[in-house]
């Protein structure tokens, strides 16, 4: 029987991925205990052959103790918890799932910038607590929305904030320019981007060359009534300096969806200010995109079992699948 064990709570779960590991009649080991810094996946590594990943880290200890892994899969696209050179050395294919969820990623980008500019949060919990408080807030129509990374998310996004009559910019050191073109999105970069949008949204990657990117220069350059969204990696943005911009009135507000550490020290002072919406790091939970992205894994072991090579592969050249 083949073993697949998964640190992504929502790997096999539900609809046709959970109908079709049935159906292989694989063996689903989850290691998504809560309360262990890598959710007991140091129990059950040496059984696994196939390795989905959610936002545990996968390090070269982990791979060093898998004596009987084939392949790592991350259960969505971000891979910046993943030692893939640790991979390679052991001959092991990292793939990921690109573009599977990008449309629920846009989607609460797009409810994320209506909180923001609706003030839905504060006006719930006022009414639920018996106050009656009308906030003036403002549209989408008309505003500027800046894309950081024009990847799968901020392709589907541009397209969507188009559709509200935002004008949209980006920054993408490799953006698909055929694209921007076709949909009137103008390229530009950060320092430019930062200075013209009404709301920041940012898709891109972790790791160093992303770390604390968003930072108090970066901030000090956005409009005082702008937005900024992260539904990137948590350590995109400083948070001491964005909780600095709020207080001091030098940004309009922050929705957050993803934090350095998850589940987040909630003890920071950012939790507690009024202009900022919190999400889970929820962005790509949906029942469409968790069956795209789970089907996309399933493929690919099923591609790798038989002797080929996933096109979804990130370090082509590792193995040789005759061997």
């Amino acid at each position: 029987m083949t073993v697949v064990v998964t640190t992504s709570p929502g790997f096999g779960k539900h609809g046709r991925v959970a109908q079709k590991l049935t159906e292989l009649g694989w063996e689903l080991v989850r290691c998504t205990d809560p309360d262990l810094a890598d959710g007991g996946l140091s129990q059950h590594i040496d059984r696994a052959e196939y390795l989905v990943v959610g936002l545990i880290p996968v390090t070269a200890d982990t791979v060093k103790g898998a004596r009987n892994l084939k392949a790592v899969l991350k259960h969505g696209v971000g891979v910046d918890n993943i030692d893939i050179p640790a991979c390679s050395a052991r001959s092991l294919p990292v793939c990921n799932t690109p573009g599977a969820n990008a449309d629920a990623v846009a989607e609460l980008a797009v409810g994320l910038m209506f909180s923001l500019a609706r003030n839905i949060p504060a006006a719930h919990a006022a009414l639920t607590a018996g106050r009656w408080e009308r906030k003036i807030g403002t549209q989408l129509k008309g505003k500027t929305l800046g894309i950081v990374g024009l990847g799968n998310i901020g392709r589907s996004l541009a397209k969507k904030a188009q559709a509200l009559g935002m004008t949209v910019v980006a920054t993408d050191p490799y953006a698909d320019m055929a694209f921007a073109r076709a949909n009137a999105v103008t390229v530009m970069d950060l320092p430019s981007l930062l200075k013209t949008s009404d709301y920041v949204s940012l898709h891109i990657f972790g790791g160093p060359e992303n770390m604390a990117l968003i930072n108090a220069e970066t901030l000090a350059l956005m409009k005082p009534n702008a937005c900024l969204l992260n539904l990137a990696r948590g350590e995109v943005v400083d948070l001491d300096a964005l909780y600095d911009a709020l207080r001091s009135d030098t940004l309009g507000g922050a929705a957050i969806d993803a934090y350095a550490s998850e589940p987040p020290d909630t003890s920071h002072p950012i939790f507690t200010h009024p202009r900022v919406v919190f999400t889970p790091h929820s962005g790509a939970d949906t029942i469409e995109a968790l069956e795209n992205v789970g089907l996309m894994n399933i493929a690919d072991i099923q591609t790798l079992m038989h002797g080929g090579v996933p096109e979804r592969v990130l370090n082509k050249g590792v193995y040789d699948p005759t061997e």
